[in-house]
């Protein structure tokens, strides 16, 4: 049996639940100035707040199987599959992936059909490029039939992009990072800093813009996607770092679409670019990563910012944020809508780049309609 940590026993020993084991070591800390606060794990109740799984190593993407059981992608090369009580139920290793910085094993996307054609997509680092990779997935046997699907997108220590999702249009949909050279974001034939369109084979849909898998640009490290209500594609994306780090943003993508990395930042315009619906501003760092849509507005994780933001939008193409879980449950990789309606986040503190804390890294899901019942109305910054 796995040793507990000790705050862990201890809330075991005098029956906690689950979300009360996540809540024990939680510590409240001051949320970024200009952002209202919203919830903290402290409010919630262990009928709304679940720990799904411990002992994860960098979990990056989860996805749902048909018929129970979660698939998570952790960063150093492995798929990982868990039951319905959270445990381990199997593991593959992912051929070819090269972990550094940023890059590893990354996102990953089920087909559609699934249920027929047992194909997983994953988007992975390798030596020479990223890449998606197409497998069928066997219970028994793991990953077979490996099928480059898109390669030669730009690979680096950073700004690896990453996110796969199949839209409602039955695309798959790839962001890619600029790979710390800025200019590719702009370059109109290149992979990288883009957002990507293609068909299930890697092949370019006939209404793409130009002819070309490119369905916009100008992006230095798109790392989440989601679709609203009406159809349309949100994106999060991580600005500037180093010493002026700042500027993230969120982005209702265009088609065709120049979002203007480098050339432009937060409210600045340019001729043919596009300007983020919200952006953190130049004194504050989210490090956005994944972004979803649940009950009429965007969630996305933050990595350096350590909390979940809500995003409402609202006419004249601007949101309102509010901050929640600031702070406790540190560095929210994944934020995916699960099958049964919650929201499950996936830490990333065994990054190299997080603290971590006992547990980690861990699942846990959060039934969306606390959220509701929070009065607290954001704002941009």
């Amino acid at each position: 049996m796995r040793r507990l940590p000790l705050v862990v026993a201890t809330a075991v020993a005098i029956g906690l639940g689950a979300g009360a084991l996540v809540r024990a070591w939680v510590l409240r800390v001051s949320a970024p100035a200009g952002i209202p606060v919203g919830l903290s794990l402290r409010d919630l109740g262990d009928d709304v707040l679940v720990e799904v799984a411990t002992g994860l190593d960098t979990p990056w993407e989860i996805a749902f199987l048909p018929g129970g059981g979660v698939l998570v992608t952790e960063r150093g090369g492995r798929l990982v599959r868990l039951g319905a009580d959270g445990e381990r139920v199997a593991s593959w290793d992912v051929p070819g992936v090269r972990e550094q910085g940023e890059g590893g094993l990354l996102g990953l996307a089920l087909d559609p059909a699934f249920p027929d054609t047992r194909f997983a997509y994953v988007y992975l680092t390798t030596e020479d490029d990223n890449r998606v990779v197409r497998y069928r997935l066997s219970p028994e046997d793991g990953l077979q039939e490996p099928t480059v699907v898109l390669d030669g997108i730009p690979r680096s220590g950073f700004h690896n992009g990453g996110r796969i999702e199949f839209g409602p249009d039955g695309r798959l949909w790839v962001t890619t990072g600029d790979g710390g050279d800025s200019s590719r974001a702009q370059e109109a034939d290149g992979l990288g800093g883009k957002i990507l369109r293609v068909s299930a084979d890697g092949s370019v849909p006939e209404d793409n813009p130009g002819e070309s898998v490119v369905w916009s640009t100008g992006h230095r490290n798109p790392q989440g996607l989601a679709w609203d209500g009406d159809g349309a594609l949100w994106s999060t994306e991580h600005g500037r770092s180093g010493i002026g780090s700042g500027m993230d943003e969120l982005n209702r993508v265009v088609r065709g679409g120049n979002h203007g990395w480098p050339v432009i930042e937060g409210d600045e315009g340019g001729a043919g670019m596009v300007t983020p619906v919200a952006h953190s501003g130049p004194d504050v760092t989210w490090a956005p990563s994944d972004v979803e849509w649940a009950r009429g507005r965007l969630f996305f994780g933050a990595l350096r910012g350590e909390a979940l933001y809500e995003a409402r939008p609202r006419e004249g193409g601007r949101a309102d944020l509010v901050v929640h879980f600031f702070g406790e449950l540190g560095r929210v990789r994944a934020v995916r809508l699960g099958p049964d309606g919650w929201l499950y986040l996936a830490t990333s503190n065994r990054d190299g780049r997080g603290t971590v804390r006992p547990g980690d890294d861990r699942v846990v899901k959060i039934d969306p309609a606390v959220f509701d019942r929070n009065p607290t109305q954001g704002r941009t910054p």
